[in-house]
């Protein structure tokens, strides 16, 4: 009784182990400044203004935050604000969420019929899976919350639990539009494989219904729709300019699919998303992956080489539903590999070579020399008036109603409409110079309302004499 009682909390040790660990690695490297306005800060500002009652237009942006994927889950995020307004409630928020999905991995397994060991087994090969360490230091994205709730939503449809699986679906639908299509064809594989066709209909139906709601109601109210749909459609130009060029160069000029589908970029990605698990793959057991040809076919036929690795978030929908195809295939014992120490082996393996930890004795100290400045500087923006800064300060002080990025292009705004201005021209950020930031403190010199509030190893802090 008591040896089966520790196999069974075994998988709530593990969890914990996971959400210390993916919470200490991404709350350190936002210590070191190697978390960036895109995505963090954006979201950071969001659920901070929600929470003030504010509304959530991102400066970064220049939209609703809705108008941007129709995320409403960052409204109930906006909860954990009201307790104590801090960044950190978001990286916590994905290193449970990450973590917490080893649990439906778990009872999936059992539910397969597989020993406790070996669903621990599984329950570890999905926690290695270097995109689950990967993506938790990548900022923070809603994405990640849906990884959980997809593998909720298939273990509440084997359970023919319908109230857990709605509820699951929800909450995947509120993190992101496009997850929408997830949902229908999920919905499509529960419906002609597993005959689940209550389940299965209901899947379909609210993915439709969401898709409608989202993309011809909510996004256009909430943007300028006509951008947002041309920043989106830019990653596939070449198949043309606008969802029905699209559709018809794909009926009438069907080479360029072949071209989009077939090259080597993707021959690379698809690797890359298979080795982990490559050895509990069955050609039998593919069925699930019905579930992922939205994601996968946009990530392959996308030009965004983002879209192609195992780092940021457009492959997390693949995820659970590999998984399952892991398990299913485990459960015939069809895989490569069976016994739970080499399956353990294997994916520390892929962990070593493809997950980014290296990253914390390299790049992620590589503005350690301003890092004291940085804190003091920070330390020195006593309100929450409009701030002008890089992309690697930017999450430190999003909270506030408007933040701006010291890049490209920034040299053109009106300074006066800045309380603050943090600069750092050691390290300037992204798509920026040390020469944009020597342009932007000669602009600031000729500019008589603000004062050199704080300088030190090239960091520079400039505030309005007016709000002294």
């Amino acid at each position: 009784m008591k040896l089966s009682y520790l196999k069974s909390s075994s998988i709530l040790i593990i969890i914990k182990v996971s959400l210390i660990l993916l919470f200490i690695c991404s709350s350190l490297k936002h210590i070191l400044f190697q978390s960036t306005a895109w995505d963090l800060a954006i979201f950071d500002q969001a659920v901070y203004l929600i929470s003030q009652g504010k509304t959530p237009i991102s400066s970064f942006l220049n939209i609703h935050i809705l108008g941007d994927h129709a995320a409403l889950i960052f409204y109930p995020l906006a909860l954990f604000y009201k307790l104590y307004p801090t960044v950190y409630w978001l990286l916590l928020i994905q290193a449970f969420a990450l973590s917490f999905a080893a649990l439906p991995v778990y009872y999936l397994s059992q539910y397969y019929g597989l020993t406790q060991s070996k669903s621990l087994t599984l329950s570890l090969v999905y926690l290695l899976y270097p995109l689950i360490f990967n993506i938790n230091l990548f900022d923070f994205h809603p994405d990640v919350i849906a990884v959980s709730s997809l593998l909720w939503a298939i273990l509440a449809a084997y359970w023919n639990n319908l109230g857990l699986f709605i509820f699951a679906i929800l909450i995947t639908l509120s993190c992101k539009s496009v997850l929408s299509l997830t949902i229908i064809f999920m919905g499509l594989w529960l419906l002609c494989f597993q005959k689940k066709q209550k389940l299965g209909c209901i899947a379909i139906g609210l993915g439709i219904s969401w898709f409608i709601i989202s993309t011809r109601l909510i996004i256009p109210i909430f943007s300028d729709n006509s951008a947002n749909i041309s920043r989106h459609l830019e990653r596939f130009n070449y198949l043309g300019n606008s969802f029905s060029e699209i559709a018809q160069n794909l009926l009438f000029k069907p080479w360029l699919l072949f071209q989009g589908l077939f090259n080597l970029p993707n021959l690379e990605y698809l690797l890359l998303l298979l080795i982990p698990v490559i050895w509990g793959l069955s050609l039998q057991h593919l069925a699930p992956l019905i579930s992922a040809i939205p994601t996968l076919s946009m990530n392959l036929l996308s030009q965004n080489i983002l879209q192609k690795d195992l780092l940021h978030q457009y492959s997390l929908p693949i995820i659970p539903f590999l998984m399952v195809i892991v398990i299913m295939t485990v459960a015939a014992k069809k895989t490569w590999l069976r016994q739970n120490k080499y399956i353990i082996i294997w994916s520390l393996i892929c962990f070593l070579a493809l997950a980014k930890y290296g990253y914390f004795t390299s790049r992620y100290l590589d503005s350690l020399d301003t890092w004291k400045a940085t804190n003091e500087a920070i330390s020195k923006i006593s309100t929450k008036g409009n701030v002008l800064t890089s992309t690697y300060i930017a999450p430190h002080l999003s909270q506030r109603a408007m933040i701006k990025l010291a890049e490209n292009g920034s040299e053109s705004f009106d300074l006066k409409q800045f309380d603050y201005i943090l600069l750092n021209q050691r390290y300037p950020g992204r798509e920026t110079s040390p020469e944009l930031i020597e342009t932007i403190k000669e602009k600031i010199g000729q500019n008589y309302n603000f004062n050199l509030t704080y300088t030190k190893d090239d960091i520079y802090l400039f505030s309005q004499k007016i709000k002294q």
